[in-house]
C-alpha cells in the first residue's frame, strides 16, 4: 500500500511542476520609480490625466508644462513624425511615448527593446487611458522608427 501512495504522490509532484512550467508568466513589474518625464500643454486636461495614470501604476512621473511651439521642438528633438504627433509626449528610459498609450504596451516595450522610436496612441481614443468614458473605442497602438516605418504593437 505505502508503495502505491508513493507512486501517487511522485505523480502528483510531477503533475504540479508540469503545469508550473507550462503556466504563462506573470505580468511583467516596473522596478520601483521607473521615471517617465511628460511633456504637455498647459491646456490639455487628458494629459494631466493620462499623467495620473502612469503615477497610480508605478511610475516616477516628472510633467513639464509648455507652449505648442515648445512641445513641437521636443518632439522634433525626439524624432516624432509630424503625422503622429499628440498633445503629449513622454519619454520613459530610451523611448518616446506619443498619446495615450496604455501601461501594459510600455511595459511590455521596456521588457522587449525593441528597435523602434517610440509608441503612440494616435487620436482620443475614448476608453483610452486618461481619456476614460462611458464607452470604449477600439484603437491601435502603433511603433515607430526613426526610417518613419510604422506598425501595430498592439489592439486595444
Amino acid at each position: 500500500m505505502s508503495s502505491k501512495l508513493s507512486w501517487i504522490s511522485r505523480l502528483a509532484s510531477a503533475a504540479v511542476l508540469i503545469s508550473m512550467s507550462l503556466a504563462p508568466a506573470l505580468p511583467q513589474q516596473l522596478p520601483p520609480g521607473v521615471g517617465v518625464t511628460v511633456y504637455e500643454s498647459p491646456t490639455c486636461g487628458c494629459c494631466g490625466k493620462w499623467a495620473g495614470y502612469l503615477q497610480e501604476n508605478g511610475f516616477k512621473v516628472e510633467i513639464i508644462n509648455m507652449s505648442y511651439s515648445e512641445l513641437d521642438a521636443v518632439h522634433a528633438k525626439y524624432g516624432v513624425p509630424s503625422s503622429l504627433r499628440q498633445c503629449h509626449i513622454a519619454i520613459v528610459q530610451d523611448y518616446v511615448i506619443e498619446g495615450h498609450v496604455p501601461v501594459d504596451a510600455i511595459r511590455r516595450l521596456l521588457k522587449e527593446k525593441p528597435t523602434v522610436v517610440g509608441l503612440v496612441v494616435q487620436g482620443m481614443p475614448i476608453g483610452s487611458p486618461g481619456m476614460e468614458g462611458l464607452i470604449s473605442e477600439h484603437y491601435d497602438v502603433l511603433t515607430f522608427d526613426r526610417q518613419g516605418r510604422v506598425s501595430v504593437y498592439a489592439r486595444k
